[in-house]
């Protein structure tokens, strides 16, 4: 997926004088090609994220679009100030492409999880949050991301991951996409775990239960519209995101639930990470499993709160 998206930065600098890439320490290699044919809007800044946000704003004030790329942590750490004065406050149309959101940094531990950079970045006005699950939906964003008004915070997965998306279902920032019709389930997913959900409604139909995936690829703006039809008619609602459960996907969910007075009439779990920083090293996928969110947890949740309210009924 990275790798998708860095190429589609080139591909757009070719069609668009406006597009620069401003790169943070991200070793040789790295559009080359770019580098080779355009390098007056090529830049790579060394590890200097913060002036790296700065020098950005100050290129899109001049009327360039600026492509930033680094590590998730620290764009959403480190460049928390530069991000909400330099560029939200301006509105300027800057693209954060944000390496390693949720756990792909397993390897290297709690310093370089991005697991609550939803949450940092999602209360910031003016700043746009876009998750993609797949290496195909990144390149129908990034063609949508070029006359975008405002900041993006573009989340970034391992890559490599299964293609689940469909191009018939076209992109537009801030519209979900139904790729499952809801039954008495409804997943709402954001970024790879629209993978994992997907997968778990298989599961779920040999067992008799129809379940649905709503993908808000946008989890800022957050297509409110979408959220309540989708979950007309349902018994159950899992949010399922890569990220800490304060402030996340989840939160928004509710929160537009409660605003439109949905709330009680179905049941709605949230399904992310504890209020804990990752206990162990390992990988993406171990991490998963160990807190509970990949395809099988999710099955036996769905399957736990449906007999639950079975009982109760």
């Amino acid at each position: 997926m990275r790798r998708t998206c860095l190429d589609c930065v080139y591909e757009l600098a070719q069609r668009d004088d406006r597009v620069v890439f401003v790169g943070s320490d991200l070793g040789p290699g790295v559009l080359e090609d770019m580098k080779q044919c355009l390098p007056d809007r090529w830049f790579m800044e060394g590890v200097a994220e913060q002036h790296v946000v700065g020098m950005a704003a100050g290129l899109a004030m001049e009327g360039f679009i600026p492509y930033v790329n680094t590590i998730a942590t620290f764009l959403s750490r480190r460049c928390y100030e530069q991000i909400v004065l330099d560029l939200c406050l301006h509105r300027l149309p800057v693209r954060l492409i944000a390496n390693g959101g949720g756990v792909v940094y397993a390897p290297l531990g709690p310093t370089h999880l991005a697991t609550e950079d939803i949450a940092i970045l999602r209360c910031v006005p003016n700043m746009t949050i876009v998750a993609p699950c797949d290496a195909s939906e990144m390149t129908r964003f990034m063609t949508a991301s070029l006359d975008w008004p405002n900041p993006i915070y573009i989340r970034l997965a391992k890559g490599g991951d299964e293609v689940v998306s469909r191009e018939e279902n076209g992109f537009s920032i801030g519209k979900a996409i139904v790729l499952q019709e809801p039954g008495e389930v409804l997943f709402v997913t954001t970024g790879i775990m629209t993978q994992q959900a997907m997968t778990a409604v298989q599961l779920l139909s040999e067992h008799g239960i129809r379940a649905g995936v709503l993908h808000m690829h946008t989890v800022k703006p957050l297509d409110q519209q979408a959220l309540l039809r989708a979950t007309a008619g349902v018994e159950l609602v899992l949010t399922v995101e890569e990220h800490v459960l304060a402030g996340g996907l989840g939160s928004a969910v509710i929160e537009t639930l409660n605003d439109f007075g949905l709330m009680g009439r179905f049941r709605v779990i949230r399904m992310g990470f504890p209020d804990a920083f990752a206990p162990e090293y390992g990988s993406q996928d171990s991490l998963l499993r160990s807190w509970r969110l990949d395809s099988d947890a999710l099955v036996a949740r769905v399957r736990e709160e449906l007999s639950r309210s079975t009982s109760d009924g």
